[in-house]
């Protein structure tokens, strides 16, 4: 069974390794190519880097200045459902080199935050609490799910690696989550989770004798808590009803329930 990161190094370095090779994903792409659509509605290539700078931004003033966040939570309650395209939007507006640096400078300013966070330390965010690990773990879902829609707008497909071993972990640390945050009640006993990884090795979470139980590949398991593809279109298998609904409302990001991505045969069908 993998543990819980304490230290946050190991997850700290991949945060940057996952950001550098999305950052030369974009670097030399023309104009033209950041205001290509990608798959989350209304956003383009330049959206979503803008997206990234924006939460970023966030999670620094999260470590570095809770009052400042604070702030950020209100506005935030204030529009729930455009606080996040409105940042995206107005970065999203700046020219792709000044964007590019913008979010190079607020990764770095972030990663030396994280470094030198003491011990032990949580801080705020848009769900519970976070430690610096959890912090970079959700920096580097994030960074990975925005990244493969920007992939899937380049045409080129990025390399799976084991990184996503983090993303599997917040995953499952969610589930309590995605359940209240559609207002239903949280399963009482923890669930069994067996993940192929990219590799073939086991990552497994939970009691082994559990009833409520999830199996599949690593990298389909990732897409579903991210809401990058539609269930039914993952080789996730669910036994017992609360892990079978689990595979519902799966999301390993804060905030509202998001709406999810539509099965590919229906985008096939109707032309998309």
């Amino acid at each position: 069974m993998l543990p819980p990161m304490a230290d946050p190094t190991p997850v700290i370095d991949d945060l940057r390794v996952e950001g550098d090779e999305l950052d030369a994903l974009v670097a030399d792409v023309s104009s033209d190519h950041w205001v290509l659509p990608t798959p989350a509605p209304r956003w383009t290539v330049a959206h979503q880097i803008a997206h990234l700078v924006w939460t970023d931004r966030s999670a620094l003033l999260a470590v570095t200045d809770a009052d400042a966040f604070r702030e950020l939570v209100e506005k935030a309650i204030t529009a729930p459902d455009s606080f996040v395209d409105d940042g995206a939007g107005e970065g999203a507006r700046l020219p792709p080199r000044e964007l590019l640096l913008r979010w190079r400078t607020g990764r770095a300013r972030l990663e030396a935050a994280l470094r030198s966070a003491p011990p032990g330390a949580r801080f705020p965010w848009y769900g519970p609490p976070m430690s610096a690990a959890s912090m970079a773990t959700a920096r580097l879902m994030e960074t990975w799910a925005h990244g493969l829609d920007i992939a899937d707008a380049l045409g080129v497909t990025r390399p799976v690696t084991d990184r996503i071993r983090h993303i599997a972990w917040l995953g499952v640390r969610t589930r309590d989550f995605a359940f209240g945050v559609h207002g239903e009640p949280v399963p009482a006993e923890p669930f069994r989770v067996e993940l192929t990884s990219p590799v073939g090795a086991l990552w497994a979470y939970g009691p082994e004798g559990a009833p409520q139980r999830v199996t599949g590949p690593a990298l389909d398991f990732c897409l579903l808590v991210t809401q990058r593809a539609h269930r039914a279109d993952l080789g996730l298998h669910a036994e017992g009803p609360e892990a079978d609904r689990w595979l519902d409302i799966a999301q390993a990001f804060a905030g509202p329930p998001g709406s999810g991505r539509p099965r590919k045969h229906k985008q096939q069908e109707s032309g998309a």
